[in-house]
């Protein structure tokens, strides 16, 4: 039997502008999917995972189409497997459910088949079958997944080695990931981006010199310590998120409350149309009460850190 895991993420600035060579910067939190793999007679994926309803459902023909690109990807013809996907890490749309998985059955495959992938490798099958998601993916969430941590990402755009650079902070830093409870469709709000920006290309290109100056301006927030001056940058970072329309009334709502009862930023994280958003709430009393403001609205929360 082969076994893997993946991390969940939190993407806490550059969404959609990373996949434009742009810099993000992500951090893993201490939640993972997790896989085995058995050979078989026919392929079977048994999916255990709790979180958004329907979003398993939802998936079902990505999952499939990514679990063909990683047979390809590993030069497999052989593709009967039985693969089982659990862990603590609930599927719900911006924490890097797909690349979590993807990077818990490319491993657990990779050792069931005698493969033994290291990690470069694995996060390079990951990225592929994360096409089958996102469609044109940056690859900051696979990235993720593979190697944990607080990252700072940029994609190559001509095809050459990513730069991936380790972030350290002085310290972990609580953070409340409300759900919106919608299923959202990576792939398609990622096209949506590339339509506007071909359309609007003088509004978007000013955009996007404003998200990247933001990135630098958090990495050394961040390497300072100054949470301040991060969850500042982070409401900036929404504001052009919300310019780019990858937010929604349901991650706007969540990002007020946050706002209204404390935290010190607040941000849609991910794809957007739904999923997730992210606050920085400092200290165990603060990050309750920001969750519980948004239990008490009806959304579900994720208690965690960042900077692990």
């Amino acid at each position: 039997m082969g076994k893997g895991s993946g991390y969940g993420k939190v993407i806490l600035f550059g969404e959609h502008f990373v996949v434009y060579g742009l810099p993000g910067i992500a951090s893993a939190v201490g939640l993972t999917t997790d896989a085995t793999a058995v050979k078989s007679g026919k392929m079977a994926v048994k999916d255990e995972r709790k979180g958004t309803e329907g979003y398993s459902d939802a998936k079902r023909a990505h999952q499939l189409e990514s679990l063909e690109r990683m047979f390809g990807a590993m030069g497999l013809n052989e593709k009967a497997f039985d693969i089982w996907l659990g862990g603590d890490l609930p599927v719900m749309s911006g924490i890097g459910a797909s690349a979590a998985s993807s990077v818990a059955i490319a491993r657990a495959v990779s050792e069931e088949a005698g493969l033994d992938y290291d990690d470069d490798k694995i996060n390079e099958i990951a990225y592929e079958m994360e096409k089958a998601f996102a469609g044109n993916p940056s690859g900051i969430d696979n990235t993720v997944a593979t190697y944990g941590g607080l990252i700072w990402f940029e994609k190559n755009l001509a095809g050459g080695q990513n730069k991936i650079e380790k972030i350290r902070a002085p310290s972990a830093v609580e953070i409340v990931m409300g759900n919106s409870g919608v299923v959202a469709d990576t792939k398609k709000m990622v096209e949506g981006v590339a339509e506007r920006r071909k359309q609007h290309p003088e509004k978007y290109d000013a955009i996007f010199k404003k998200a990247e100056a933001l990135a630098f301006k958090a990495r050394e927030a961040l390497e300072k310590g100054d949470i301040g001056a991060v969850g500042a940058l982070m409401d900036e970072n929404h504001k052009l998120l919300q310019e780019i329309e990858v937010s929604c009334k349901e991650l706007d709502e969540l990002v007020e409350i946050a706002k209204a009862n404390g935290a010190l930023g607040a941000k849609v994280t991910g794809g957007g149309g739904g999923g997730c958003m992210v606050a920085l709430t400092p200290g165990k009393e603060l990050q309750e009460r920001v969750a519980q403001a948004m239990e008490g609205r009806g959304f579900k929360v994720l208690r965690t850190r960042i900077g692990v």
